[in-house]
């Protein structure tokens, strides 16, 4: 077995993350969101060295993210706070009951995280020695956020993570394009995918296409964007990884939650076990492994994070060593 199979470099340094902030509006309750800031706080839970770029308003939901910080011990040097705008918000819609309960996402305009300030998200990263940069496409729908990215993105040459993270009618095939150009990894899931394959393959969503296309479509997709790897996550199916050199790594082998009160948040897990791996010198295949089984744990919780930081204990006893 290869090198490039067994280990992957560790990285001695912080992770970066960029991006939203920000607060789901059940009605009856609030829950801190963004999946940026998902990943940030589950490496922080870790006592993984990160630094969040980010931006909120002064108000009440401002507050309540602020609490996230103190509550996972999270330096707040890339955190700006915005005098005008309000802190992001979705509303959460809930619709039906039990079993059959859906829910209907609205993801609302001009919010602080689009206004990032590029000389303070700069002078944030100057702070630090980057070893990966996280970013996502849903903090690049406004004009003054997507500038702060790239210069960051031009200012450092640690890794770049792209979690593409789709949401509908926030961003165009130009931003896309220019987001997979700068990655050096991308993590999409079988949707994402479906709409990278119509868009730069024009393959129709739906098609059927064997376990040999869609893998000859992937590596397809590593080559015209010169990625060095593509993690396809496939939910309770577990995860592909595409990397150099015709590399795939299939990862199935891992437990099933005994349960699963709801999804949200699992891709991001995912990502943040990822880049904690990565971090840390884990074997491809180890780092691939726990990030499919933390992914399946965190559908057992109700949200994106734990409410109860003990959670990340029975993990960090579990993985103290390769």
């Amino acid at each position: 077995m290869s090198e490039a199979h067994t280990a992957s470099t560790p990285e001695v340094g912080t992770s970066v993350i960029f991006g939203e902030a920000l607060v789901d509006d059940f009605v009856t309750e609030q829950l801190v969101g963004g999946a940026p800031f998902n990943v940030a706080r589950h490496l922080a839970a870790f006592m993984a060295p990160q630094l969040m770029i980010t931006r909120i308003g002064s108000d009440r939901n401002g507050a309540v993210v602020r609490g996230e910080f103190e509550r996972f011990a999270m330096s707040e040097q890339g955190l700006q706070i915005d005098p005008m705008e309000e802190t992001g918000r979705v509303l959460v819609e809930r619709r039906g009951d039990g079993s059959a309960q859906r829910h209907r996402f609205v993801i609302l305009p001009r919010q602080a995280y689009d206004f990032i300030d590029p000389q303070l998200a700069l002078e944030a990263l100057a702070k630090v020695t980057p070893s990966s940069l996280y970013f996502g496409t849903l903090a690049q729908r406004a004009e003054r956020s997507r500038g702060a990215l790239l210069k960051l993105l031009e200012a450092t040459a640690a890794t770049r993570f792209l979690d593409l993270n789709l949401r509908e009618n926030q961003v165009d095939r130009a931003c896309v394009t220019a987001s997979l150009r700068a990655a050096d990894i991308l993590k999409i899931n079988e949707e994402e995918l479906e709409s990278l394959f119509y868009w730069y393959f024009e393959i129709v969503p739906g098609t059927e296409l064997s376990s040999d296309e869609v893998r000859a479509a992937c590596r397809a997709l590593v080559d015209k964007f010169h990625l060095q790897g593509l993690l396809l996550t496939l939910g309770h199916r577990g995860s592909v990884y595409f990397g150099p050199a015709e590399q795939i790594i299939v990862s199935r082998d891992n437990p099933v939650p005994p349960f699963v009160i709801d999804t949200v948040g699992a891709g991001d897990a995912f990502a943040a076990i990822f880049l904690l791996g990565r971090a840390r010198g884990w074997p491809l295949e180890t780092t691939l492994s726990r990030a499919n089984e933390f992914a399946g744990a965190i559908c057992a919780v109700s949200g994106a994070v734990p409410r109860d930081i003990g959670f990340y204990d029975q993990w960090v006893g579990r993985w103290k060593s390769v």
